[in-house]
């Protein structure tokens, strides 16, 4: 592969997987409401031809189809250049914060060539992060002011003045993380947190930090606009910087705040749960072939065992429910079966008489040790994800000035504080 293609995974990966975690994100929204809701949620809209829903998943692209097909209406009230570009700059913002996470460690692959996918390698770090996840207060701003609509501009206005002070807070937070790590740069932050006291703990971030990453979490809630801090939107009224907004524009504002919510998750695991880290474990370790090739028998194994008893409890779930159905429903829980227990089992059963017994080389092992880096990050922003669910359908909303005042009444002096008592820690040597 040439430095074009390498330079091609490096920046296509970050975009590629933040993008394609959007319809993950749109299917754990509404499952996970369904859940804590005692729900169903979506299980009706069907593959025309097949009859397959799969579990509800198909109704995403059914969203896609409709979002397309919708009128693109533009009131004539509007500030027209303003209230197009808005949206696609809200989205543009969100993607660019994620070029700066490093997603696997560093591959060192023959003939020199070395290997990480992190689409922006920059000394800034985390301060570059934090400019630039800051210009997404100007995207709703834009949208509310645009509209020419009183509603939406009183939705800008709650988002700007919320955006500003938790980027306050947000600040705040990462200054402890300076401290204690000595540097801005994700990728340094990420190899710190490799070391453990005795051995045993792991340097996280979130043990060295744990008022910051409380404080972190909670401004990451309040700058995605998520519920109990989504008086910006405010679904249940008409007051929200896209209420002028249908069709594609309206979606574009839509995946933003997804993209971003990833973004948050992203950034929270590797700034405070060790990123690509695998505790015990090192990635230089891993890359050693003896314990890649261990690493890759475990792994196929487990998938072997897991994909069986999914298989199983899938089936259960089928025989259960089949005399109940009376549609498409009643062959979907095997073919469910198949695509996410049994499939998976086979694939890996067959692939691992090739790995038992033998020994990777050292460019597979190389391989091995960036995709479990890779998946450990992964696994760690996942649940992050499923956080922002759970809280957003758990919480009630707050008023506006309940908002503000945790802001600037609480967060603001609380983080203060932490950077006092880590500059005391770190004078100290205990940190």
């Amino acid at each position: 592969m040439d430095g074009f293609g390498w330079l091609l995974l490096k920046a296509g990966i970050p975009w590629f997987l933040l993008l394609n975690m959007l319809p993950v994100m749109i299917f754990l929204e509404r499952k996970g409401s369904a859940l804590i809701g005692d729900r169903v949620g979506p299980n009706r809209t069907f593959i025309p031809g097949i009859g397959l829903r799969l579990a509800g998943l198909v109704q995403n692209f059914a969203d896609v189809v409709k979002l397309l097909t919708k009128e693109e209406f533009i009131p004539n009230h509007v500030s027209r250049r303003a209230y197009l570009l808005a949206p696609m700059f809200a989205l543009f913002v969100a993607l660019i914060v994620g070029a700066v996470v490093p997603y696997t460690p560093v591959m060192h692959f023959s003939e020199g060539r070395e290997l990480q996918i992190q689409a922006l390698d920059s000394n800034l770090g985390l301060l570059l992060l934090l400019a630039v996840s800051s210009l997404g207060v100007y995207a709703v701003t834009m949208a509310g002011w645009a509209s020419n609509n009183k509603y939406s501009l009183m939705g800008g206005l709650r988002a700007s003045a919320q955006m500003v002070s938790y980027e306050l807070s947000m600040g705040l937070a990462v200054v402890g993380l300076f401290m204690v790590y000595g540097s801005t740069t994700l990728d340094e932050m990420v190899v710190a947190q490799g070391d453990a006291w005795l051995g045993i703990i792991p340097k996280w971030g979130v043990l060295l930090q744990p008022i910051g990453f409380v404080l972190f979490l909670l401004a990451g809630f309040a700058e995605t606009n998520r519920t109990p801090f989504d008086m910006a939107e405010g679904e249940s009224e008409i007051v929200g910087f896209h209420v002028e907004y249908g069709g594609m524009k309206f979606a574009l504002f839509f995946m933003a705040e997804y993209v971003h919510m990833v973004v948050v998750a992203l950034v929270t695991a590797t700034c405070y749960f060790g990123g690509y880290q695998v505790p015990w474990i090192s990635p230089e370790k891993l890359a050693e072939p003896a314990c890649a090739t261990k690493v890759t028998v475990s792994i196929l194994l487990a998938i072997v065992l897991a994909g069986v008893l999914i298989g199983l409890r899938l089936l259960k779930w089928h025989q259960k429910n089949r005399r109940i159905w009376q549609d498409s429903r009643k062959r979907e829980g095997a073919v469910l079966a198949l695509l996410l227990g049994f499939g998976p089992a086979a694939l890996a059963a067959l692939l691992l008489p090739l790995v038992w017994g033998s020994t990777l080389g050292a460019n597979s092992a190389a391989l091995i040790a960036g995709l479990v880096g890779f998946a450990a990050l992964f696994a760690k922003t996942l649940f992050f994800c499923w956080l922002f669910v759970w809280v957003r359908w758990t919480l009630p909303r707050f008023r506006y000035d309940q908002l503000m005042g945790l802001g600037w009444k609480l967060l603001v002096p609380v983080g203060i504080a932490n950077i006092f008592i880590t500059g005391i820690l770190v004078k100290l040597g205990i940190w």
